[in-house]
């Protein structure tokens, strides 16, 4: 690592760090060697859940019980962080689909549920998803169109749900229904877990700019039967469930931005002194240098206030709504970041970074999808207007 911008150990004590040196030595072994291949052949092997959970990564904050490790926020966000480093977004996002998928389960989910679908998640032999977004409407849960009506014991399910990471491959899917067609607003939306397996629920693959080695699927139900038991909380008390959870998943985006980010900067530098314009290696030109830092710089702007917010959310500092308000403040920062690190690299490396095989290459193409992802950033800056009383 040529730039490695090291967190304050008031965030990260001991044993957070002997648990990132264990992930970013898996990630550098069996991840970032294989990441063109699996980019290019479109996935990766299912194996590489199993192998991933042996470490803990995938228990990582649930119950012992289920099989999981009680951990606090920082270790969500070195997950994020090193996951990152591959260089290989499509991979990362795959491996943490149970991280939006799971927790509604966890949370709300009745205990016979829980005990079912949590440990075989926990030790990557299944793999779960959430589905929201749907081909009328993004982030916008209140309007929801897919519907689940009682019949009985059972919820009949009928609509789409589109953009699904893990998608294809999931076994369990946490679905946002509207289980009160009257109601056209937050009231009468539910959250529902619905089996992979189950009859009429049919997948297509999405073929996409970035993160090919994800899979994403566009999902239809027809007429599909889940049982009542399936329920995650209350029916028509949903729409807080879904909303806790676009906040843990903006915060560990922001941190995997960051992250990607950083890995930009690394290769940008790595080139700039190994390439030679004029007899002089490109690094010691001005501009270059100077470009190298305005990335560091953002990077340290980015990541310090996405550490201040994890610090503040784990110590429950400040008024709800305006940690919802930095939440969106701190992906757009980090997005941002991404961003303008991934161009800068690109234009540093010249041709080569134009080819594909360099990481950023590939990040270039997929910080579209980490600006939308999770809310975009429109969506973003008028959610935290509205929580700041704007």
């Amino acid at each position: 690592m040529i730039v490695d911008i090291q967190p304050l150990p008031h965030y990260f004590s001991s044993e957070h760090e002997d648990f990132r040196a264990a992930l970013r030595d898996f990630v550098a072994r069996e991840i970032t060697p294989n990441v063109n291949d699996w980019d290019e052949a479109g996935t990766f092997p299912r194996e590489l859940y199993g192998r991933i959970a042996k470490l803990g990564v995938l228990g990582i904050g649930y119950d012992e019980a289920y099989g999981g490790t009680p951990a606090d926020i920082f270790y969500h966000l070195i997950t994020s962080e090193e996951l990152a480093r591959s260089g290989g977004g499509g991979v990362a996002a795959s491996l943490a689909s149970h991280t939006i998928g799971l927790p509604p389960v966890a949370s709300h989910g009745p205990e016979a549920l829980k005990k079912r679908v949590i440990p075989p998640v926990l030790s990557g032999e299944k793999i779960a998803a959430l589905a929201v977004t749907e081909p009328g409407g993004g982030s916008d849960v209140a309007s929801l169109k897919t519907t689940a009506i009682r019949d009985g014991d059972h919820y009949v399910v009928n609509g789409e749900k589109v953009f699904i990471t893990s998608g294809m491959r999931a076994d369990f899917i946490t679905v946002a229904v509207r289980t009160d067609p009257a109601h056209k607003g937050a009231g009468g939306v539910s959250a529902l877990l619905v089996d992979g397996d189950s009859p009429g629920l049919t997948r297509t693959a999405l073929k996409k700019m970035g993160w090919w080695a994800s899979d994403t699927a566009h999902l239809r139900f027809e007429n599909v039967r889940v049982p009542v038991t399936n329920l995650l909380g209350e029916e028509n008390a949903g729409f807080k469930v879904f909303m806790n959870n676009f906040n843990a998943e903006r915060l560990g985006m922001s941190a995997s931005a960051c992250a990607y980010a950083e890995v930009c900067l690394n290769e940008a530098i790595e080139w700039a002194r190994e390439r030679r314009t004029f007899g002089q290696p490109l690094v010691d030109r001005q501009v270059i240098r100077h470009k190298l830092v305005d990335m560091a710089m953002r990077i340290n702007a980015a990541r310090g206030q996405v550490y201040e917010l994890a610090w503040r959310v784990q110590h429950d500092l400040g008024d709800p709504a305006q940690l919802v308000a930095r939440t969106c403040m701190a992906k757009i920062l980090s997005t941002q970041a991404m961003q303008f690190c991934a161009d800068q690299a690109v234009q540093i490396l010249g041709g080569m970074g134009f080819m594909r095989g360099t990481r950023s290459e590939r990040i270039y193409r997929e910080v579209k999808v980490m600006m939308i992802g999770g809310g975009s950033e429109e969506i973003m800056k008028d959610l935290a207007a509205r929580q700041l009383g704007l």
